[in-house]
């Protein structure tokens, strides 16, 4: 198993509009198996976990704009 930094993940959840769609998935799911491991500092869930809800947030503003989100 690869073990990625929880600053990795953040780095690269930043780039999640400037990657592919698949690149984009990977990521986010890096980012939950992040907050799911209780091993990982308070802090740094949080943080991540803020980002991720933030380009989220982004994805969901884009689809409305779009007319896509059905």
């Amino acid at each position: 198993m690869l073990v990625i930094s929880p600053k990795t993940i953040y780095h690269n959840l930043g780039l999640l509009e400037q990657v592919d769609s698949t690149t984009s998935a990977y990521y986010r799911e890096m980012a939950q198996e992040a907050l799911a491991d209780s091993d990982l500092s308070l802090t740094w869930r949080q943080t991540i976990a803020n980002r991720l809800n933030q380009a989220n947030h982004r994805l969901e503003m884009q689809l409305a704009i779009d007319n896509d989100s059905y």
